[in-house]
């Protein structure tokens, strides 16, 4: 009986998902929102806090984690064998490094925050991009530069370390094509 019970546990908590699963529809703003009301709740706080636009909250995350909240950069192996730990300390649906996750709780005094829990994360991305603006000068609806921004970080930007980064120009562009798809679909369907 006992590996009877253990079975059905793993199945009910296998098929619940959550904030660790992929959502079902990337790619309809709408859909995704239906699906995990959580999400649209949490980022409207962001973006009432922060003034950063649900659309491209939806669109960094997206980009970052594909909206599962325990995401984590892949592992390194020497001779394709041997682990040597992950690319970076990225983690969670934000992507925030070790370092930046610490000078957010610092800067906002919430210690013992999450990465991987929604409205810590969005919050997160609220707080980047509002700090972005202030040194940087890119308004908060300028979602590729401000994805630029989050991906290099912003003395990086300052640098001008993406210019040579062919490939990266192009994800900071289909962040920000992403981010007008998900403006246009949650006007539509009324979750502006």
């Amino acid at each position: 009986m006992g590996r009877f019970l253990w079975l059905a546990v793993a199945l009910l908590v296998a098929s619940c998902g959550g904030r660790f699963s992929e959502p079902r529809n990337l790619d309809d703003a709408c859909a995704l929102v239906r699906e995990r009301p959580s999400y649209l709740r949490a980022m409207n706080r962001t973006e009432k806090e922060w003034d950063v636009p649900v659309s491209v909250q939806m669109a960094i995350i997206y980009q970052e984690s594909k909206f599962v909240g325990n995401a984590r950069t892949p592992r390194r192996y020497a001779l394709g064998i041997i682990p040597l730990g992950r690319i970076s300390s990225a983690y969670g649906y934000a992507q925030a490094l070790d370092g930046t996750w610490a000078d957010y709780e610092a800067a906002t005094r919430g210690f013992g925050k999450s990465r991987t829990d929604i409205d810590d994360a969005t919050d997160f991305i609220g707080w980047y991009l509002d700090g972005s603006e202030k040194a940087l000068g890119i308004a908060k609806t300028d979602t590729r530069n401000q994805y630029l921004a989050y991906h290099e970080g912003r003395s990086g930007y300052a640098r001008g370390s993406y210019r040579s980064k062919g490939w990266l120009l192009q994800v900071a562009s289909n962040v920000a094509a992403r981010a007008d798809m998900y403006q246009r679909q949650l006007a539509a369907c009324g979750k502006l």
